[in-house]
């Protein structure tokens, strides 16, 4: 396993959600975390943690964050892409403006952060992605058609960070998890929330993924709060 001392890594969708939780764990094992917001004022005050800020849907912002971090701490060593959004989007909506939004934040935006921060994750040699997919990213078992076509697109990215960065040592997971307590899920009412994935157990098999060496890595990691057949 490798060890967090030294290493730097960006977090989007650090205020809330599993981005928080992610960025909370990274801090007490030692990672330096530099912070991708809307809303700095959110963030837990850390020596290690630092903010700028980051909107998924707006271009030149990723890039902007990368700079920043690498003057700050002249490295990046892996990113977890946790900013996401998930309006509804059915197959028979003629407005596609929800469709157009899920695409640029859940898809495109951590591609355009990958893409920033690709030459210095091939300088790290052992660089890491981590983008959190979804179940819904698997398979279809609901009408917000949108957000599945987003994160099945981020599957798609990952394997392509995989294909790319193999040979550099960088190693890409999609993270797919289903029903988990955030705000995110906050209209579900079909599973209860005691029953749903803690965000600080998916945090923990983040944490896990960043430290596997090169010749141990996972591609993808499906997590699941009640029964399905196996994907």
């Amino acid at each position: 396993m490798m060890d967090p001392k030294g290493r730097v890594v960006m977090v989007s969708g650090a205020a809330r959600g599993i981005g928080r939780a992610v960025t909370e764990r990274l801090l007490a094992v030692g990672y330096t975390v530099s912070a991708g917001v809307r809303d700095a004022s959110r963030l837990p005050a850390h020596p290690a943690l630092t903010a700028d800020a980051f909107d998924a849907a707006a271009p030149g912002s990723a890039e902007a964050w990368v700079a920043a971090t690498i003057a700050r701490y002249g490295r990046v060593d892996a990113l977890v892409n946790a900013a996401g959004i998930n309006p509804r989007a059915t197959l028979f909506d003629t407005d596609e403006s929800a469709f157009d939004s899920m695409w640029t934040v859940n898809a495109k935006g951590p591609m355009r952060v990958i893409r920033a921060a690709w030459p210095h994750l091939v300088a790290a040699g052992e660089g890491r992605v981590v983008n959190i997919a979804s179940l819904s990213g698997k398979r279809v078992r609901n009408d917000n058609l949108g957000y599945a076509m987003s994160k099945f697109a981020v599957m798609a990215l990952t394997q392509e960070v995989r294909r790319q960065g193999w040979e550099h040592g960088i190693r890409a997971t999609a993270i797919c998890p289903g029903f988990v307590n955030t705000d995110m899920t906050a209209h579900v009412t079909k599973v209860s929330r005691d029953a749903m994935s803690r965000p600080e157990d998916i945090a923990a098999l983040i944490e896990a993924v960043l430290r596997l060496p090169n010749n141990a890595t996972v591609a993808e990691l499906l997590v699941n709060c009640r029964h399905e057949d196996m994907l």
